[in-house]
């Protein structure tokens, strides 16, 4: 059947699905520069190269390690072991057909590759703002290197790769769980191995400890939500004008209602409004449709977005409170909404039913489990041998410093 369809599908419509493909590739690339202007604005000014360090390294690491290893353990042709893993070898090549429609219909092997690729760097950035300000750049650098080039790559073959969980009927479309999440996990262990940055928490108060330019966390915000169009609008996985059109809405609905969502919660609970929560807001309903951005109708993305945007603010809230710090609210926004917005697509659009509802908690255990496990593994193995945090002199002074000797804003004059 694919084989005819591909057949039938002309020279300029092969030309225009791909086009569009690595133009969501230049626009998921173009998210890493808003994380790295999320997470450096969140947190204080003396982390401030250490964390665009971090961000800018992530993306190369991650391209590097996907064409070695990770593209062909997420894409293997062939799974074995009950469809729980495979590998179609060491690298990247085309074929014979790979630059063809022959390969597949909306893209050439080359545009499939380099949009897979700038998904496997975003899950290891998500980690990057959950353990900022006290992590050692090293031990940081190794765990991305491993998470990225193993373990996204496994969990991913289990769905988008034609494993297990595509074969039980667990269904996302654009990485919920595996990205989100997976993101998610392996901050969640960081984070617990680590613990909480100094003055956090005294004498079982919380103390904030505010970011040092919100100017800068808005426009990483916004550099994220454009990038989301390529991120869901790209997995479509063509050009198709219906689609990508749906998608392109419910992502941006989804988005708007989540900052709606929590204003209103942040508003009512806390009795201002946090604009940090707004922010964290819009990339809460934007984690939250991406399961299943092609399921839902406008109205069911608002709903999702407007539930996801209150479930980012009591989880923030709720981290605090079990002194898990978490300088940018990573945790709740990609692995809670992320969880939340998997779950949903067995309850709203196009698939809901308890059936599908169940394939999606299967989905959701198995790589929260797995992951949890390998990334736990990862950084104690880490913190049993080279350390994973830096000392409290080091932390006090700014990471920046001690780990770069330079400074973001060396025109300022210091206060100590």
């Amino acid at each position: 059947m694919e084989n005819s369809l591909a057949e039938n599908i002309s020279v300029n419509l092969f030309t225009i699905n791909n086009l569009w493909m690595m133009i969501a590739t230049a626009l998921v690339f173009i998210m890493h520069l808003g994380f790295a202007s999320l997470e450096a604005g969140l947190t204080q000014s003396k982390n401030t190269v250490n964390i665009l360090f971090k961000n800018s390294i992530i993306p190369a690491i991650g391209l590097v390690t996907y064409t070695i290893i990770g593209f062909s353990i997420m894409y293997p042709g062939e799974t074995h072991a009950g469809g729980f893993f495979g590998f179609a070898g060491f690298g990247i090549s085309p074929g014979e057909n790979g630059l063809t429609k022959a390969y597949n219909i909306g893209y050439t092997y080359w545009t499939d590759f380099l949009f897979q690729g700038m998904f496997a760097a975003t899950a290891a950035t998500i980690v990057s703002g959950a353990v900022a300000e006290r992590i050692k750049l090293s031990s940081f650098l190794i765990f991305s290197t491993i998470f990225v080039g193993l373990v996204y790559p496994i969990v991913g073959m289990w769905k988008w790769g034609g494993g297990f969980l595509d074969t039980l009927g667990f269904y996302d479309f654009a990485g919920s769980t595996l990205v989100h999440s997976v993101g998610g996990w392996g901050a969640l262990t960081g984070v617990m191995l680590l613990g909480p940055r100094l003055g956090k928490f005294r004498k079982n108060k919380i103390s904030p400890i505010p970011g040092h330019s919100l100017p800068l966390a808005a426009i990483g915000v916004f550099l994220l939500w454009l990038g989301w169009f390529g991120f869901n609008g790209g997995s479509v996985l063509s050009a198709d004008p219906a689609l990508v059109s749906l998608v392109l809405v419910t992502t941006s609905l989804s988005a708007s209602a989540g900052a709606i969502g929590a204003m209103g919660a942040a508003w009512s609970f806390l009795k201002k409004p946090d604009i940090t929560m707004v922010l964290n807001g819009i990339l809460a309903g934007l984690v939250g449709i991406t399961a299943g951005a092609d399921l839902m109708t406008p109205l069911e993305s608002i709903i999702i977005g407007f539930i996801s945007g209150i479930i980012v603010v009591f989880s923030v809230i709720f981290f605090d409170k079990i002194k898990l710090d978490d300088p940018v609210g990573a945790l709740s926004v990609h692995l809670v909404c992320g969880i939340f917005g998997t779950l949903v697509v067995g309850v709203l659009g196009t698939k809901a039913g308890l059936e599908q509802f169940w394939s999606q908690v299967i989905g959701v255990v198995s790589v929260g489990g797995f992951v949890t496990i390998v990334s736990y593994l990862l950084w104690m193995s880490l913190k049993l041998t080279i350390g994973i945090r830096v000392s409290p002199e080091e932390e006090h002074e700014g990471l920046d410093f001690s780990e770069h000797a330079m400074e973001a804003y060396p025109e300022f004059e210091k206060v100590r």
